[in-house]
């Protein structure tokens, strides 16, 4: 792929993403829809979102992990339930994995 085909390809996906995000606010109006669905979809994201942190948990390349990952993200988890500043939960779980891993735990 020469430059000028990265070019047009980059400006037709920018053109698109653009198109996609600029037609939520238009057919919002247009388009109702029941309780029931707007409960779905609002809960359609905290699953997805909970399905890409399990994934990026649990998983590196084809397998599993490890236990020193996931025992990181678990205390985020509590921290930010907790209501811990963002800071504290970043770093308290880095230093998590990281003792687990100092301490030879895969």
């Amino acid at each position: 792929m020469d430059g000028m085909e990265l070019l047009i390809a980059t400006g037709v996906l920018a053109l698109g993403t653009f198109a996609f995000r600029f037609a939520g606010p238009v057919l919002r109006s247009r388009v109702k829809l029941t309780p029931k669905a707007e409960r779905l979809m609002a809960l359609a994201a905290v699953v997805l979102l909970a399905a890409l942190v399990a994934v990026s948990a649990l998983t590196e390349g084809h397998g599993f992990a490890g236990i020193a990952r996931p025992a990181g993200v678990l205390v985020a988890g509590v921290l930010a339930w907790r209501k811990a500043p963002f800071a504290l939960v970043v770093v308290a779980a880095a230093a998590t994995a990281a003792l687990l891993r100092l301490a030879g735990v895969p």
